[in-house]
């Protein structure tokens, strides 16, 4: 009885002890996928196309879960049937892309639907919000429609309701529509 007691003492002490809980490191700002040349789709509960993003290149950063993409281009559907373009030479985006902030020599052009003209923004920061249909910088912005010029110190476009809350300064040249 001694010896079982002896052996049951040794093999408790030489057993491995499992490893103490040991607290989780916190994710670090790196990419953990990337792709290059690629397209991404988003379709709506009917099927039909919503949006489509392009780029050269996509990091994927899995502590914020948001996408940086190079050489970005967008082709946004609405529901009316309206397509909006947009390009920037960089992108950061949420993971779902309907937020998405266009850097560096952007432009975005809505074209034209029935007897509205095609309208443009030129910038160097912009931020879509996809879903809602706005843009939004507080950076200057250039923006045509028409022969209509406009060059803004920031602007709040709602496209849904078509208004546009400008930023001083507004320098603007507008022209009535030929007939």
């Amino acid at each position: 009885m001694a010896l079982l007691a002896l052996a049951t003492w040794w093999l408790v002490q030489n057993t491995p002890r499992p490893d103490t809980p040991r607290e989780t490191a916190a994710p670090r700002h790196v990419p953990d996928y990337t792709m290059r040349g690629f397209t991404l789709q988003r379709f709506g509960a009917d099927g039909r196309l919503k949006v489509q993003l392009q780029g050269t290149q996509m990091r994927h950063y899995p502590d914020t879960d948001t996408l940086e993409i190079d050489g970005v281009t967008i082709r946004a559907l609405s529901p009316d049937g309206s397509v909006t373009r947009a390009a920037a030479r960089r992108a950061l985006s949420n993971a779902d892309a309907s937020e998405v902030q266009l850097l560096g020599g952007v432009q975005v052009v809505r074209e034209s639907v029935g007897d509205a003209q095609p309208i443009a923004f030129e910038s160097e920061f912009l931020h879509a919000y996809l879903n809602a249909e706005r843009l939004r910088s507080h950076l200057p912005v250039h923006l045509r429609q028409g022969t209509s010029d406009l060059r803004v110190g920031g602007i709040d476009y709602d496209n849904l309701t078509r208004t546009a809350k400008l930023s001083p300064p507004v320098r603007a040249r507008f022209e009535p529509p030929r007939r």
